[in-house]
């Protein structure tokens, strides 16, 4: 008899890719004001002696945090984080100069399907982007 007699294995289909985002700051209060001012919230902060963090308010999905202790090292260069902006990115992309960041790209479209998304640079140096449907 010819052929083999290994099993196929299911393969896992994973929802989401990021399951934990964390962004890194220096300066650990200014990026929290920054973040809270352009998303218009108040994040939860959890700090001791060698770690800082503050989350972002989330009842469910992916999750993250502003990060500031031994390796936390802001930076524009490496993977390119978008941010979920609602319904509109515009909403948040104007309070982002405002709270002490960059605007490097303006709200561009991708295509019909996958909406629109914009490049910034937050108070700490990092760059992130923003994404929304409309």
């Amino acid at each position: 008899m010819g052929g083999t007699t290994a099993k196929k294995k299911k393969k896992e289909k994973i929802k989401d890719f990021i399951s934990w985002f964390e962004i890194p700051a220096i300066n650990f209060q200014q990026s929290v004001d920054f973040y809270n001012n352009i998303f218009g919230i108040e994040m939860e902060k959890n700090v001791d002696d060698n770690y800082a963090m503050a989350f972002f308010p989330t009842e469910k999905g992916i999750g993250g945090a502003v990060v500031a202790g031994p390796g936390s090292i802001p930076g524009i260069i490496g993977p390119l984080l978008y941010l979920n902006a609602g319904k509109d990115l515009n909403i948040v992309l104007k309070r982002v100069e405002s709270a002490g960041g960059r605007i490097v790209m303006t709200k561009t479209l991708i295509n019909e399907d996958s909406g629109y998304f914009a490049i910034f640079i937050d108070s700490e140096g990092n760059k992130l982007a923003l994404h929304s449907l409309k």
